[in-house]
């Protein structure tokens, strides 16, 4: 899986596939991660990109101690989903 890059000029962590940028609009307040937004543009949907960036998204979360809050439907949605598997970094 390919790692995100972190753009701060725009507070959001992106993921080139293909020559189509994927992303995420991102807050940080203390040790939480807020994903206000998910994008994945339309030639990639259905393929399981957006699946693939959220796990690297967490995986983003693990490894900076930080917890989750997602505010983004698409995000909020794929966490419910993976509830097991995430719920250590899971925020209020």
């Amino acid at each position: 899986m390919d790692r995100l890059d972190f753009n701060a000029a725009r507070s959001r962590y992106e993921r080139d596939v293909g020559g189509y940028m994927a992303y995420a609009n991102i807050r940080r307040k203390d040790d939480i991660l807020y994903i206000d937004y998910v994008f994945t543009p339309p030639e990639l949907r259905g393929q399981g990109v957006g699946s693939d960036f959220m796990k690297a998204l967490m995986q983003v979360a693990r490894d900076e101690k930080m917890k989750v809050t997602p505010i983004c439907g698409f995000a909020a949605g794929w966490l419910r989903k993976h509830a097991d598997e995430y719920a250590d970094i899971m925020g209020v």
